[in-house]
């Protein structure tokens, strides 16, 4: 499977670098380490940014200027890495999920990212970094249909998977995941998005027995 940014969105956001991460996984219950790490980086959110103030963290900022430039308000439609954020700046308790999803979580709030998780097996073909339109059913998670127009898409043979608001329900992680994909979108800097990648690795091989990984940059 290739992963690669279509023109439109190299063209209009010539910053954006994605990470693209690849391995062997086994999913499982969120465990009790894991969850305090997720915990304890709500924590260090809310210590740090108010809600008036977070939209400014460079990361979000990049990602919510993508939308604007694309026609989306990201008032309306938040990037998930900022919804996840707000949660814990006004004290809301966060969803436990499961090791990959909240995981994930763990790793986009603290950079700042949208990153996306799917399950690898239920991708077909390629997938490239597209931009939403009028005729996409998206089906996001948790969300029903949900309209992604303006909003940067990858899209597999099939359609639409993951945008920075939702990924869709066909290809989300499940405890039956054994191959996972995921896509750090830096549409502008904030952590180093070579550090980002490897502290994700590192907490794949960590909770989720990790193995045969792939990982490597697009722009």
């Amino acid at each position: 499977m290739k992963v690669s940014i279509s023109s439109l969105v190299a063209e209009a956001c010539p910053g954006l670098r994605a990470g693209i991460i690849k391995a062997s996984v086994i999913n499982s219950e969120t465990s009790d380490a894991l969850w305090d790490e997720l915990q304890a980086e709500a924590t260090r959110i809310a210590n740090t940014y108010a809600t008036d103030t977070l939209s400014k963290r460079p990361a979000i900022a990049g990602t919510r200027q993508a939308y604007k430039t694309f026609g989306k308000d990201p008032a309306r439609y938040r990037v998930s890495s900022e919804a996840l954020c707000r949660r814990a700046i006004r004290g809301l308790d966060l969803y436990r999920i499961n090791t990959l999803v909240d995981l994930i979580n763990v790793v986009s709030m603290r950079s700042g990212y949208s990153i996306g998780g799917f399950d690898a097996d239920r991708i077909e073909g390629d997938m490239t970094l597209g931009v939403g339109t009028a005729d996409d059913l998206f089906h996001g998670i948790g969300r029903g249909v949900l309209n992604i127009e303006g909003m940067p898409v990858y899209r597999d043979n099939v359609g639409g998977v993951g945008t920075p608001t939702s990924d869709e329900e066909r290809t989300k992680i499940t405890m039956d995941t054994t191959h996972l994909l995921i896509t750090i979108n830096a549409y502008a800097t904030e952590m180093p998005l070579e550090e980002c990648m490897q502290w994700t690795i590192e907490l794949l091989e960590k909770y989720a027995q990790a193995t045969n990984i792939e990982s490597y940059i697009i722009k």
